[in-house]
């Protein structure tokens, strides 16, 4: 069989197909991959500006009196907010917030939100412009010094307008108005003069000179916001590790800022515009700087002799749920609610959040609204938690048979255990029925202590007498004999009545429940009232007043039972109508 013949390779083709796929290739660079990378370049350094537009910080901490007088500004005058904004780089600066004050003393400083930029704790907004890709433009920055009437003061129902002219075609008009409590509507439009149409990329930036004071892990405090859907969150200690590495996500919408426990500040741009959104530690050899940006994707068009606008929104307050809820669902702003850190379990704190709300929109007092609701969470679990009780008293009154066991078998704790466990079969007891009211209270006990932490409205709330914070803790102290003696303890010495008195309801809830085989078990158990008394003397006064309630309400629910069911309850032997009544022969 003859071999086939292997195919002759023209020496011609060969170089000619090689020079066509070099050819292939060099145009596939030249005209592709190196204008792609160009475009990515220009868009880096782009994104880059925000960053570099603000202006150097030194380590000289300036005088916010003196700072705030250096400047030209706008007043700003409504029933929600007070400050001025700074007619230089047209920026959100300097914003207390009227409704608040720093301590329950209606006469206390108003809570500032916004500071000017090189003063202690600086916290500013600004928004801006950049060219696009291959345009070189006089454009408005931070030093820019913007024109407004002598009479213009920003109210809730009068809009203030600034303007600039770069004197090179272009003049920026920029109206702010409130139009919601806390949310800052800010419409620009450029007009241009000159011959050629002109591409813009709108910009915004909160910023934050000095690392925030962090009080408890709780709650969520540092920069987050919401892109593609998703809840972003870098704390100040994250963000640090990486300086000038900034966290950058392509999305549309959304919106992101800095949230502290109360208040919060959030860029939000249109929902239909594509952003580069950031989150980054500003690397300065002085002071700690963080922002949180975004930057425009998609240009603005300003034709020649034409003009066009822009309209973003800036919110700058305390993070009222109510508020929120009601400007997330009118402006369509993607998950705004997350503004609050309801926690993983947000479900159930959203619903005692709303259910407190309620009952004290009716009884006016969030102390008392707590007490109702724990009466109602009681009712719900009612004949749960009766059962349970019911088994604890089988449980008890089988103590002198368990007793007999132990006598039965002193040296054999195996056998005696199994004995135990035939006598609860035989009566039909379950041994795990005192655990199941505390796990009923556990979930509902960390769904309120998130409310009372995190939700501003529990924020310098009374209840009675001496409890004029729900959210802080009991300012009265055993050690001080509740203020008779004028001596202030030292912080760890601080328990108050409150705390003391769910130490003592949930000794006596102890005491009626059947005491623990193992002797080591028994002990411990006689310590956690002391413990947990100590502990909880730290935690706002609103919890410990629940649980001292919730305990008052377990005790005289399983008290019932107990006498129901035949079993001496020591406690409550003065209460008539907590006693077993006789059978009548």
């Amino acid at each position: 069989m003859s071999q086939p013949q292997t195919p002759k390779i023209d020496p011609k083709n060969m170089i000619t197909a090689v020079v066509i796929s070099m050819a292939i290739i060099f145009a596939w660079q030249y005209f592709y991959l190196a204008p792609e990378a160009k475009k990515a370049e220009q868009q880096a350094a782009q994104i880059a500006q925000v960053q570099a537009a603000a202006p150097t910080i030194g380590s000289t901490i300036k005088d916010l009196n003196t700072t705030l007088s250096a400047t030209k500004r706008v007043k700003i005058d409504t029933p929600t907010l007070a400050g001025s904004i700074n007619l230089t780089g047209a920026q959100l600066d300097d914003l207390r917030l009227v409704k608040y004050h720093e301590t329950i003393d209606d006469n206390s400083p108003e809570v500032t939100l916004l500071k000017p930029s090189g003063t202690a704790n600086a916290y500013f907004v600004e928004q801006g412009f950049q060219a696009d890709a291959g345009q070189s433009l006089k454009l408005p920055d931070s030093k820019t010094e913007w024109q407004a009437a002598d009479s213009a003061v920003l109210q809730q129902d009068k809009p203030v307008t600034l303007t600039w002219d770069n004197g090179e075609g272009l003049k920026f008009s920029r109206t702010i108005s409130l139009t919601d409590d806390y949310l800052f509507t800010v419409h620009d439009t450029i007009a241009n003069s000159g011959s050629a149409t002109l591409n813009l990329l709108p910009f915004a930036r909160v910023q934050r000179q000095d690392l925030p004071e962090i009080g408890t892990d709780t709650f969520f405090q540092g920069a987050h916001g919401v892109q593609n859907r998703g809840l972003e969150e870098h704390d100040y200690k994250s963000l640090k590790k990486t300086p000038d590495a900034p966290i950058v996500i392509d999305n549309t919408g959304g919106w992101l800022g800095f949230t502290d426990k109360y208040w919060a500040t959030a860029l939000i741009p249109p929902t239909d515009l594509r952003v580069k959104s950031r989150y980054l530690n500003v690397a300065n050899p002085s002071r700690d700087i963080f922002q949180a940006d975004y930057l425009a994707q998609t240009p603005i068009s300003v034709p020649a002799g034409g003009s066009a606008t822009f309209e973003d929104h800036i919110y700058a307050g305390a993070k009222v749920v109510e508020t929120i809820n009601a400007i997330g669902a009118k402006y369509n702003v993607e998950r705004f609610d997350l503004m609050i850190d309801w926690g993983w379990y947000s479900p159930l704190t959203k619903s005692m959040f709303y259910l407190l709300s309620f009952v004290k929109g009716i009884v006016g007092n969030f102390g008392v609204a707590i007490l109702i609701v724990t009466v109602l969470v009681k009712l719900a679990v009612f004949p749960l938690a009766s059962r349970s009780y019911a088994s604890m008293s089988k449980m008890k009154n089988l103590k002198p048979q368990m007793d007999a066991l132990k006598l039965q078998y002193p040296d054999d704790k195996q056998m005696q255990q199994k004995a135990v466990m035939e006598l609860y079969k035989t009566n039909k007891v379950n041994p795990m029925a005192g655990c199941l009211p505390i796990v009923i209270q556990i979930p509902v006990f960390f769904s309120l202590y998130k409310v009372i932490l995190t939700t501003i409205d529990l924020r310098h709330s009374p209840f009675i007498g001496w409890i004029h914070d729900l959210s802080a803790p009991d300012p009265t102290s055993l050690f001080n004999l509740f203020g008779l003696i004028p001596w202030s303890p030292p912080h760890a010495l601080m328990i108050g009545f409150w705390p003391l008195l769910m130490g003592a309801t949930m000794w006596v809830q102890m005491r009626l429940n059947p005491t623990p085989p193992d002797p080591v078990q028994a002990q411990m158990f006689n310590w956690m009232p002391v413990i947990f008394t100590y502990s909880m003397s730290g935690f706002p006064a609103g919890l410990t007043i629940y649980w001292a309630w919730s305990n008052f309400l377990s005790i005289v629910q399983q008290s019932y039972i107990m006498t129901k069911n035949g079993t001496e309850v020591e406690f409550f032997k003065y209460l008539p109508f907590l006693k077993k009544k006789p059978t009548q022969a």
